[in-house]
């Protein structure tokens, strides 16, 4: 009568060896280690094999058969303990080699042509067609969206720029800026600060900022159609982590001269301001009465992007002036103090959000 072994009739497999550097008290030692309960389970199945027992008995530890304890075995043998943890299989290669992913991340980063491909922005069934029309490789809109989250792209909110800005100008005074601080600091003969300063509308007719919710729903804010409201004069000092600003009724010349004053006051005695500043009319109006430790140096016209203070208004109102009512004017006002205070109470969250390489980085 044959007698089955692995399935095979009449054929006798001898049972593999375990490799020598380990024994039975060694993988039990692992075994109350690992995290890993399949790990820990073939290990004591193998333990019961070093200490001689019958291999029935190593698979009835592990609740399988010979067959699957002989492929313990040889795992074990070739790579130890780490053979014996489950591996994430690793599925079909994928069919984007790095020339694809290459020119995908140029197309995204250049945008679409609308006159050209039609549409005003991409999505993802954009580039599935450009990836077949050009490489013939079919994808589908999952293995596309893994992809270009790969290259590091998401969806976001686009800044909106001006028609009429002009690129070459931006380069040109960042390239320029440190000679003009030079200059300003050859004239002066002392240490300069270097000051950003804007203005932010506050009113009633107030944001809606995001926020934490359950996924599929949609969260509510109070909102006011009201309009009273009151500008923050702001400037900040990144270097020094300082702030200055009044809140006052409106835009004007008066306004400003107010703020200039304040920021002189601001000012390290023995020091120069050097006070960069869009080119709005009441920066730049000839009454403006300018202190003498302050000089100004307008920004490009249609750059918003170099001025941090954007920046600043945008913490102020996610953090402490946005989804709320203002009952009224003097409401606004307290609302709009409280916040700036706490802001010049933060010097480190100033000089996170105000540095600039281009203006501090040399």
């Amino acid at each position: 009568m044959g007698v089955i072994q692995f399935g095979e009739p009449g054929r006798f497999a001898m049972p593999l060896p375990l490799r020598s550097d380990f024994d039975a008290s060694a993988l039990r030692a692992l075994a109350r280690k690992t995290k890993d309960g399949p790990q820990a389970r073939r290990l004591l199945a193998l333990a019961a094999i070093y200490d001689g027992g019958p291999r029935t008995e190593a698979a009835r530890i592990g609740g399988v058969t010979l067959q699957i304890v002989r492929d313990w075995v040889l795992k074990f043998n070739a790579q130890g303990p780490e053979g014996l943890i489950d591996r994430q299989p690793p599925g079909q290669p994928s069919r984007l080699t790095d020339a694809h992913r290459s020119a995908l991340a140029a197309m995204i980063d250049s945008g679409p042509l609308p006159a050209v491909h039609g549409v005003v922005r991409w999505r993802l069934v954009d580039p599935i067609q450009w990836l077949w029309e050009e490489h013939r490789v079919l994808i589908s809109k999952q293995t596309l969206s893994r992809e270009v989250r790969a290259l590091g792209c998401r969806k976001l909110s686009a800044r909106p720029r001006h028609h009429a800005k002009n690129e070459a100008a931006v380069e040109d005074f960042k390239k320029g800026f440190p000679a003009r601080l030079a200059e300003i600091a050859e004239a002066g003969g002392k240490p300069l600060e270097i000051w950003f300063a804007d203005e932010a509308r506050i009113g009633q007719k107030n944001k809606i900022t995001r926020r934490w919710a359950k996924r599929g729903t949609r969260p509510s804010a109070p909102r006011d159609l009201r309009t009273a409201s009151t500008y923050i004069f702001g400037a900040i000092c990144p270097a020094q982590g300082k702030a200055a600003g009044p809140v006052l009724p409106r835009c004007t010349t008066e306004a400003m001269t107010l703020h200039l004053a304040e920021i002189s006051q601001a000012v390290a005695p023995g020091s120069h301001a050097v006070l960069l500043l869009d080119q709005a009319g009441w920066h730049v109006s000839r009454k403006l009465q300018v202190p003498a430790n302050i000089t100004l140096v307008p920004l490009p016209a249609k750059a918003p992007e170099l001025n941090p203070v954007e920046n600043i208004w945008q913490y102020l109102r996610e953090n402490w002036l946005s989804n709320r009512i203002f009952t009224s004017y003097t409401d606004i006002l307290d609302h709009c103090c409280a916040a700036w205070t706490k802001l010049v109470d933060r010097p480190w969250s100033i000089m996170s959000i105000g540095m600039r390489d281009w203006a501090h980085g040399f």
